[in-house]
């Protein structure tokens, strides 16, 4: 059957599964079976993706625009434009949700909504399609009235994708560089409800479990529900994402979380930064000190993998400012700290004090920070390059025995110095192999760090045994054969596993 509406997105990666486009699907009612969702991924040529849609012959096109995917989408857009200009537009998705009038892609859609659309996008439907004259743009749905569009996961899905769930829509919080700052509260479905859609997943063969909402521990009433249920039905290859706010802690959710075996559990915790100052510009409400205490805890006594996140390039936040936060959550001891450059998002409250903090973006997708008041550019430079080099070192799990060699003291400072040589080494920040980075490595932590070369070889050794790979380092040739461990573990991904060896 011809589809009349087809709901696409370009996702970063094939095993992201466009959880947004579910949910428009699912609450489209008796035109449910008229939709068909058709997921792409960045590395599809916008001509290709505009000749696959077409071939549908769809009335109506949804078109999920994200800030990793606008370029190609606007390029995708206009193909489509261009070659059946008939074919109805609808654009939606956080990076057309505001500003509308500045953007090219929004110019050339016949329909943009704002913000979760499930009513909205069922209303615009049937009078496209049905020609109705009822009101349009209709009320934005309440949680109880939504869909949830579990179902619409597939087997291809539940074996090779990420399955994303949300217990909650909305953040109570206001900081100002995150669009969830537009938000007046943190809103939760019904729990029954949502319990009753993961056990249908559970039975159905699902094991790993994102959760995206903003703040799973704002309330224990509906985080240690849901969390039991989970551990109720814990198994080797369980798998569950939270993203949790730092401070809040309570002891009923710390001894829940002690109850999960190790691998099972993954929290992501944004830090942003340990500034006072800089927490008071962007709006961040956080205690710093409870912070510290709660990171502690769950890094050295929690199962859980721990990522965090610190953001290079706030207003007010000079180097000196980053250096702290960065060496106070290294001493902390996270699994992964992922070192976020500022980016301007549509629509941010942020975006009020560009002139104040002399904020200069890229014009270009993803909008990142180029200079601050407090940052020059070439500062800026060095600090992306220093989180490019963070993630391929530390963030991989690849070096942890060697990298202690690099952080013994003065963490920020060394790896910035780490990081420079690697750029005047190699000029490059991508498509550095493994075997060629442990060999960089080797070079890096004697030439410039004046250490001994067994000290060196016997760190670099260890890494390469505990992580297991295909072929020996240069550095590595003139000693005996070795014997690679393995890596792997029944859950958790590559990097995971990398840390938990």
């Amino acid at each position: 059957m011809t589809p009349d509406i087809l709901l696409t997105t370009l996702n970063a990666r094939y095993i992201h599964a466009a959880f947004g486009l579910r949910y428009l699907k699912a609450n489209l009612h008796e035109l449910e079976d008229r939709t068909e969702i058709i997921e792409f991924t960045l590395e599809q040529r916008p001509l290709d993706i505009a000749e696959r849609l077409l071939a549908k012959q769809p009335k109506m096109i949804g078109m999920g625009v994200y800030i990793w995917n606008a370029e190609l989408s606007l390029q995708t857009a206009a193909l489509i434009k261009k070659i059946a200009p008939e074919v109805v537009l609808v654009l939606g998705g956080p990076e057309v949700s505001y500003e509308q009038d500045e953007q090219a892609i929004c110019q050339l859609a016949d329909y943009v909504l704002s913000g979760p659309a499930e009513g909205e996008f069922y209303a615009l439907c049937r009078r496209v399609l049905l020609d109705e004259s009822q009101a349009f743009p209709s009320p934005s749905l309440t949680l109880k009235d939504i869909n949830m569009p579990y179902y619409l996961y597939n087997e291809a899905d539940l074996a090779h994708r990420i399955l994303y769930v949300e217990a909650s829509r909305g953040c109570p919080f206001k900081c100002e560089f995150c669009l969830s700052a537009l938000d007046k509260t943190a809103k939760p479905f019904e729990l029954t409800r949502f319990l009753a859609e993961m056990e249908k997943l559970y039975q159905r063969g699902a094991r790993h479990f994102k959760f995206v909402d903003r703040t799973f521990n704002l309330s224990t009433k509906v985080s240690l529900p849901i969390m039991q249920f989970f551990l109720d039905r814990m198994s080797e290859d369980m798998f569950l994402h939270f993203e949790v706010i730092p401070d809040r802690l309570p002891q009923a959710l710390k001894d829940m979380i002690a109850q999960f075996p190790v691998g099972s559990l993954q929290f992501e915790v944004g830090v942003q930064t340990f500034n006072p100052e800089v927490q008071q510009i962007i709006q961040r409400k956080q205690d710093n000190a409870q912070t510290e205490l709660n990171l502690a805890w769950l890094c050295q006594h929690s199962p859980a993998y721990i990522h965090t996140d610190l953001i290079f390039g706030l207003p007010g936040e000079s180097l000196q400012s980053m250096a702290n936060s960065f060496d106070k959550l290294v001493a902390l001891a996270p699994d992964e700290i992922q070192l976020g450059i500022l980016k301007r998002l549509r629509g941010m409250p942020m975006a009020a004090k560009t002139a104040e903090y002399a904020l200069v973006y890229n014009p270009n997708p993803p909008y990142d920070i180029l200079s601050t008041r407090d940052i020059d550019f070439e500062t800026m430079q060095s600090l992306r390059r220093m989180a490019r080099y963070w993630d391929l070192i530390a963030n991989s799990g690849r070096f942890k025995t060697s990298l202690e060699l690099v952080l013994a003291a003065a963490p920020f400072a060394r790896f910035m110095r780490l990081s420079e040589w690697l750029h005047r080494t190699t000029g490059q920040t991508h498509k550095i192999g493994l075997k060629r980075l442990f060999d960089l490595m080797f070079d890096a932590l004697q030439d410039e760090f004046g250490l001994e070369k067994t000290t060196v070889l016997e760190c670099l050794r260890t890494d390469y045994q505990r992580v297991g790979m295909k072929g020996l380092p240069t550095c590595l040739r003139t000693d005996a054969p070795m014997n690679a461990k393995s890596a792997a573990r029944s859950v958790a991904n590559k990097r995971q596993r990398a840390h938990l060896n």
